[in-house]
């Protein structure tokens, strides 16, 4: 038997005899031996029958592992359903660093993809203004992250100015309680916001379908953007921003090179260092 063969047999055996894989908790586990199963299995043209029967058992192992993923996914969502937050994001929430940066996505997006279950767009995406950023969601990771640093309870109100298909409002709605409003100017992805929202029975969120510079911004205590507009289209949504910040307490939470902008604005002050690949909470100065 070749060395590659039986290498892949050795690391196929581990993950096979791995019975912690079957724990629903174990969502994390499962995430990197799948990634891995792909890896090795997913492209590999097989060379002998020996091959194809190790690809035909990774297979068969990933299956069963998507099932209880699967599984999970739908318990998590009745639990929502019913009002519950699950263990699983109050976790994230806890466990969440302060030093967390980076862009990139991780197990914990699969997770929050599997349970909110969006519906692909029913449009075509509209065309961007010279103002407007491709529109990318900010990493399940960052959302516990600014659900923590931003100390978001029951009480407050999110804006998420850009809010896309909606993870932050949702995520924070599920996590909190807090009312969340997602401000979008696409109506394709407010579409599958409101159909996720529905299927979650989730009442405590509205989007909608508008340009932020037009938006009511009065009943908002927490403000959220990764960075969905540049130039004059943000300089004006700071400018409303700083108006409501003249009338009630407010936080201000940024992902992404906006941060660097709100950092220059002498009516804000950074609860940390700012930095571009994290989240950061600015208050306005008394």
């Amino acid at each position: 038997m070749p060395a590659r063969s039986e290498q892949l047999e050795a690391t196929l055996s581990n993950f096979e005899s791995d019975h912690a894989l079957l724990d629903p908790s174990q969502f994390a586990r499962r995430f990197a031996v799948e990634e891995e199963l792909e890896r090795l299995f997913g492209d590999k043209v097989s060379e002998s029958e020996y091959t194809r029967a190790l690809s035909r058992r990774a297979r068969a192992l990933q299956l069963a592992l998507e099932k209880i993923d699967s599984q999970l996914f739908a318990d998590l969502r009745s639990q929502i359903r019913s009002g519950i937050c699950p263990a699983e994001f109050r976790a994230c929430i806890h466990n969440q660093s302060s030093s967390a940066t980076g862009l990139d996505f991780d197990h914990l997006d699969d997770l929050v993809s599997g349970v909110l279950r969006f519906e692909p767009p029913p449009e075509e995406p509209r065309t961007l203004s010279p103002d407007s950023v491709f529109y990318q969601p900010t990493p399940a990771r960052h959302i516990f992250r600014l659900i923590s640093a931003a100390a978001i309870t029951e009480a407050d109100t999110l804006i998420d100015l850009g809010s896309g298909l909606g993870h932050v409002p949702l995520l924070v709605s599920i996590c909190t309680g807090a009312t969340s409003i997602g401000i979008e100017l696409d109506p394709a992805l407010i579409a599958s916001a409101e159909q996720c929202a529905a299927a979650l029975s989730l009442r405590n969120i509205t989007f909608r379908a508008q340009d932020a510079r037009e938006a009511d911004l009065s009943a908002g205590t927490v403000f959220y953007l990764y960075t969905p507009f540049t130039g004059a289209t943000l300089a004006s949504v700071l400018n409303s921003l700083r108006t409501q910040a003249g009338l009630r307490p407010i936080r201000i939470c940024t992902f992404g090179p906006c941060t660097s902008t709100l950092t220059e604005q002498p009516w804000l002050r950074p609860s940390s260092p700012p930095t571009t690949d994290q989240i950061t909470v600015f208050t306005p100065l008394s």
